[in-house]
């Protein structure tokens, strides 16, 4: 984790703007993000002890110096809580719940109308209702319902996501967060080494340390029967120590994708 912790520093380091910093540059500058000494200035420590950070030989950096080198960085509230979890010495106990609580379960049996489904931290589809089947895939015949292996090993992921290469980075993104924040969890290490292994695209995003945080937004879907849909989509975190989340997909009113989404809703029936 302290080499992980320094590989994100250089690639956020790396990432920033001179002039975001308040850096004046000539046309003589060779460096295109900020030079470790540049850093260090601005967040107030040593240059030697900010080498060691990027070099992994610093353990257990203050909460004061993280926020330090946050704001230097420029980095959002999603990069700055990975920035903590990456320098934590107790990294968060993953959650034990593997199934939908019954309630849940129950709930996603009523919205008919709705695309709604249950992850859980993994991207493991714990639960869904028909509709949220039609947009994805058939999650009761898939052995390993993984909403990041459909992704990222499954070729018929991009005729279902017009915006591939957005999704694809968008759920590495959200693997390299939680992976940081439950660095003991082994069933989530085996799914980022199989996806290591099989998939380039993942090495590639993965390499770049990019974190995401997809608590709303847009996804377009494309059907054979419904054609393509636009949908907005929310994550409702669950309130307990679950790590669960439920997953809703709604259409504009009156648009094409509503009278889209309908038309799939009569085909799931």
């Amino acid at each position: 984790m302290d080499r992980e912790l320094g590989r994100f520093l250089k690639s956020r380091r790396e990432a920033a703007t001179p002039a975001g910093s308040g850096i004046l540059t000539g046309p003589r500058r060779r460096v295109a993000g900020l030079r470790r000494e540049e850093v260090a200035q601005l967040a107030g420590i040593s240059v030697e002890y900010y080498v060691r950070l990027e070099q992994g030989r610093a353990r257990g950096p203050s909460p004061e110096v993280l926020d330090a080198l946050a704001r230097t960085l420029r980095l959002d509230d999603v990069e700055r809580g990975h920035l903590h979890d990456l320098a934590s010495a107790r990294p968060a106990r993953p959650p034990s719940a593997r199934r939908a609580r019954p309630e849940l379960v129950g709930l996603l049996a009523k919205l008919d109308r709705v695309p709604a489904l249950v992850l859980d931290h993994r991207l493991d589809v714990l639960a869904w209702n028909p509709l949220s089947a039609q947009l994805f895939f058939d999650f009761a015949a898939t052995p390993s319902r993984n909403l990041a292996r459909f992704c990222l090993l499954d070729p018929a992921s991009r005729e279902v996501f017009p915006d591939w290469p957005d999704v694809a980075r968008a759920t590495v993104g959200q693997l390299r967060l939680v992976a940081a924040r439950y660095a003991t969890d082994q069933a989530l290490a085996t799914l980022i080494g199989e996806l290591t292994l099989r998939s380039e695209p993942f090495r590639t995003l993965w390499s770049g340390r990019v974190v995401q945080q997809r608590t709303h937004g847009r996804k377009r879907f494309r059907h054979p029967v419904a054609g393509e849909l636009t949908l907005r989509f929310e994550n409702f975190e669950l309130p307990d120590s679950s790590g669960q989340r439920l997953v809703t997909f709604t259409a504009d009113p009156g648009s094409p994708s509503e009278s889209a989404l309908d038309l799939l809703a009569h085909w799931a029936s």
